[in-house]
């Protein structure tokens, strides 16, 4: 049967969705199209959550609310720190880049997941929005959301068109803060790009969002009020905050301790009562009020391009695979249960991602 502390953690964020789903429908409400598609989402959402609390109950199967999902190899950019390069998701010489699944077994892959409870995919990369045929065949399975993190300058007049069609389809534009620090990470001229392409998904009044990388050094510029402002002026319904993971040597500085998760928290807390029309969300967050980290399925996990389920994208080991084995036996890996038996993911860590700071120990874990 399943403990307490399940049933407190699936309570949790059977709630959170909820609420943030109500805040979306909340912010859309202005737009007839977007309303009627945020309040069905709603309903669906509701049932989902009845479907993962009886599988848990009577069948001992965690099904997590969300996934992560690589679906590209490649990016047109060459961001620095990027966990991607780093754990060999995307590269530029075909020869070293992994085996992607086609765009029938992404869609079989989310089918399922719709089927068993799961609601939400967010897209990464690589550049998502270098596969567009991947993006026009999973945008097809109807009751998931997918939340696309691209740099934002790929989106031309095509996928406008693609994007007003396909409203679960919600692009996540990444930035580092301002300017300088967007070009000086990811290129000259990135940021003008992806503020572009933010004013014309806010002319066709488009749900979208950002997704910023927060460190120890821009956290308190990148949740000012006047930052935000900026953000709600270009149109961005959701703010994403990714804690930095130090995947380059002599970066482990820019991740967050306790004291800056918890400073963190907290002002997003004064910023969600403040902005009634922008919802705030942070990765990982406090993972010790959740009882650890949320990852191997206890909240989510990752799935690699070529169908690997993993425990998360900062930890890409994987002894199972959703396109031969689906996602209900991939949940039940031997690898996910020993980490979970362990007790890995509340393993002390000094900030960013618990399972990318114990790599080894993960590692070791397969057989």
């Amino acid at each position: 049967m399943a403990t307490n502390e399940t049933l407190d953690l699936r309570a949790y964020m059977s709630n959170s969705i909820r609420n943030i789903m109500a805040k979306a429908y909340k912010s859309v409400l202005s737009n007839p199209r977007e309303a009627k598609f945020a309040y069905r989402m709603q309903t669906l959402f509701q049932k989902s959550e009845k479907r993962r609390k009886k599988m848990l109950e009577q069948e001992e199967l965690e099904v997590p609310p969300f996934l992560i999902s690589s679906i590209s190899t490649t990016c047109n950019l060459h961001c620095k720190g990027c966990y991607a390069r780093s754990n060999g998701i995307a590269e530029d010489e075909e020869a070293n880049q992994k085996a992607t699944l086609t765009p029938e077994q992404w869609q079989t892959i989310f089918n399922e997941a719709a089927d068993l409870g799961i609601n939400f995919s967010l897209i990464a990369g690589g550049e998502p929005f270098m596969r567009k045929d991947i993006l026009e065949k999973i945008a097809e399975v109807k009751d998931m959301i997918f939340p696309i993190f691209t740099n934002g300058t790929l989106i031309g007049p095509s996928y406008m068109k693609f994007l007003k069609e396909h409203l679960n389809m919600v692009p996540i534009i990444s930035i580092e803060g301002t300017a300088m620090g967007t070009d000086e990470r990811r290129g000259q001229g990135v940021f003008k790009r992806a503020m572009h392409s933010m004013e014309m998904l806010k002319e066709e009044d488009l749900f979208f969002g950002t997704s910023i990388t927060v460190t120890t050094e821009n956290y308190r510029l990148v949740t000012s009020l006047q930052f935000i402002d900026t953000l709600r002026g270009y149109g961005c319904k959701i703010v994403f905050y990714v804690e930095y993971v130090p995947t380059e040597k002599g970066t482990e500085h820019l991740a967050f301790d306790d004291e800056h998760v918890a400073e963190m928290e907290s002002i997003l807390e004064e910023r969600r009562n403040a902005y009634a029309d922008i919802i705030f969300l942070s990765f990982p967050g406090d993972e010790k009020a959740l009882g650890g980290c949320l990852a191997s399925g206890r909240g989510f996990f990752h799935i690699g391009p070529d169908g690997s389920a993993e425990p998360c994208p900062f930890s890409p080991f994987s002894d199972s695979n959703v396109a031969t084995m689906g996602i209900r036996k991939a949940l039940q890996s031997p690898l996910f249960r020993k980490i979970r038996a362990a007790k890995a993911l509340g393993w002390e860590h000094t900030g960013g991602c618990t399972l990318f700071e114990h790599r080894e120990e993960i590692e070791n874990m397969i057989v």
